[in-house]
């Protein structure tokens, strides 16, 4: 099972992220979570002690590792010649810090040039990386990836089995979803599942499930607001364990078990 968590910023990726790769790890899984998002926070929603959590290096951000593999550091790419197939098979066992519940994350942080055409030593380590990641059997796979398309504009997601796009009750969020779902679906993704976040009653999930249906979809899960997930970040604790009957994490427990019934199938 691999995943991809996308959506427009702020809506919760994160601490979805986070509730998800735990409870699948609690059901059995090995799970490999990974940080995609240039805010990296994954690590101490994960549970990860804030002490630890500041000495990981983003795979991107690591040049003399970038060096080794590729032939080339970021930024030498004038006149440079680097490898587009470097080794990463080493790379998860390296650098993924064990986490709680089965586990462990590894930051990959975000290639800073922009463009869908953009190719350069620290791309071409993380494409390669991921598609190993994506294609390896021995393992669930939660991505958090970076607020919007830019992710999806490179290509790198290709060959996950899902992604879960993220949405609040908003038209803007809407909007963002209908674009990640039509490049997710060019880029061969098999399944994408609109995931509601921050439902405060009755209405807000009847406008997403009007909103999807007009567009041929069909909200996949509802998470309602949840103030316990406020208390959980301001006390910098997880919230499975500051709540962990928590109605958010009841419902991304319902969601972690459609996921693994699909995958079974």
């Amino acid at each position: 099972m691999k995943v991809a968590l996308a959506g427009k910023g702020g809506v919760g990726k994160t601490t979805i992220t986070a509730i998800l790769a735990r409870l699948l790890g609690r059901a059995g899984l090995r799970v490999l979570a990974i940080d995609a998002d240039p805010a990296m926070n994954l690590a101490v929603t994960l549970g990860i002690s804030p002490s630890i959590a500041k000495t990981i290096v983003p795979i991107t951000d690591n040049s003399d590792l970038i060096k080794e593999r590729t032939g080339a550091r970021p930024g030498e790419i004038s006149g440079a010649i680097f490898s587009l197939n470097p080794k990463v098979q080493d790379l998860t066992s390296k650098f993924a810090v064990p986490a709680s519940d089965n586990t462990s994350l590894l930051v990959l942080g975000t290639v800073k040039s922009a463009g869908s055409g953009c190719m350069c030593p620290a791309n071409a380590l993380l494409r390669a990386l991921l598609r190993h990641v994506f294609l390896h059997k021995g393992e669930a796979v939660v991505m958090d990836m970076e607020a919007g398309l830019e992710h999806l504009g490179r290509g790198v997601i290709r060959g996950v089995d899902a992604v879960l796009t993220v949405l609040e009750p908003r038209p803007s969020s809407v909007e963002v979803y209908r674009k990640i779902a039509a490049l997710a679906d060019q880029l061969g993704v098999r399944t994408i599942m609109p995931v509601g976040n921050k439902i405060a009653d009755a209405a807000d999930g009847d406008f997403l499930r009007r909103e999807l249906e007009a567009s041929g979809h069909k909200l996949v899960a509802a998470i309602p607001y949840d103030v316990n997930i406020v208390n959980a970040e301001m006390s910098r604790t997880p919230l499975l364990e500051l709540a962990p009957e928590a109605p958010s994490v009841k419902a991304v427990d319902i969601l972690k078990q459609r996921l693994i019934e699909d995958f079974e199938a």
